[in-house]
């Protein structure tokens, strides 16, 4: 009975030994798959095993042959190719919003995509400057339930946390809530990643107005039995402007800004806007443009550090209020 038992588990073990120990540069020959089958309690005969690589292609397994001094089988085409893991894997590892552990046992799993000598092509280190690996280990779960809600048609409820510096303490810095500890309340519609890090974009019904909120600042998700607010507000709302025009998703009033830009920087106003902008000729050398952006702290930064390339033009409003900046650094000099 026991043998029987094994022998309906070799298909089974018959794929994962091809798909974890073979690839083009690692085949195997029967003799060796027998004795791999035998490592985990199984016999079988060269003729069984003929049948059994052939219903585990007909199954859908590439099973590939190359012939040397004997015939020799491997996996070759797989969901993932290498290079296509390769990125993942970058992506994983120069991610800020992904954890240091999180990265390790997701990039674990992209190995078992693929055969164990190609996953050791995996293990290697991206090396990214001024990247900070967040510490909470909670967002993959807040993202789950933001989700869970869109999907419910339900609002949240949540504890909004920020950093601050504990001198009567330890003299340590410290997460605290925002609201002296009370909850918001918010309809989901949308999560954005951007700068590396995941917002949730939804609307405040008691502000009535569209926010959002860093989700790696969110604790205590729950979702409410109320069904979502806003929706009027976001059948028409284009999540891809929105987040272009704030920058960093830092808030701030929405408006048409006008710049005239040194034509060398187009690449820079395209990295930021898209290229679906309309641009006039002012000179020779440089190019007016129109952008719709919020007028944030991150705004005026991001202008101050094109230095003298770019100008601000109007509205009169901004311009006044990056002077009043500029001023006020001045003062610390």
């Amino acid at each position: 009975m026991a043998r029987s038992s094994r022998q309906k588990e070799k298909l089974l073990y018959l794929q994962k030994i091809m798909l974890e120990k073979t690839d083009e540069d690692h085949p195997l020959t029967i003799s060796e798959i027998k004795e791999l089958l035998a490592g985990y309690g199984i016999t079988t005969e060269r003729k069984a095993l003929y049948n059994d690589l052939e219903i585990l292609e007909t199954f859908g397994l590439d099973i590939c042959k190359t012939r040397t001094s004997a015939v020799r089988y491997f996996v070759g085409s797989r969901d993932f190719e290498v290079p296509e893991l390769k990125l993942l894997v970058d992506a994983i590892q120069s991610s800020k919003f992904i954890t240091h552990s999180k990265s390790l046992k997701l990039i674990k799993k992209l190995e078992g995509l693929v055969s164990e000598n190609e996953g050791k092509k995996l293990q290697r280190e991206v090396v990214v400057t001024n990247r900070v690996k967040t510490i909470n280990e909670q967002i993959y779960y807040n993202v789950d339930e933001i989700y869970c809600a869109i999907s419910q048609d339900k609002k949240i409820s949540f504890k909004y946390m920020k950093w601050s510096v504990d001198f009567a303490g330890a003299q340590k810095i410290v997460k605290v809530e925002r609201r002296k500890g009370e909850n918001y309340i918010i309809s989901p519609f949308a999560l954005c990643w951007d700068d590396e890090n995941y917002y949730l974009v939804g609307f405040d019904a008691t502000a009535k107005k569209i926010k959002h909120f860093r989700v790696d600042k969110m604790e205590n998700i729950s979702i409410i039995n109320e069904g979502r607010d806003g929706s009027e507000k976001f059948a028409k709302f284009d999540l891809a402007h929105y987040a272009k025009s704030v920058f960093s998703m830092f808030g701030g009033e929405e408006c048409d800004v006008k710049l005239s830009v040194d034509n060398d920087l187009i690449g820079v106003i395209v990295d930021r806007f898209g290229s679906d902008i309309f641009i006039v000729k002012e000179t020779e050398k440089s190019f007016v443009v129109t952008v719709r952006v919020a007028l944030s702290p991150q705004f005026y930064a991001w202008l101050f550090g094109l230095g003298l390339k770019v100008k601000l033009l109007s509205p009169k409003k901004a311009i006044d209020d990056y002077k009043s900046k500029i001023q006020e650094l001045k003062t610390l000099y």
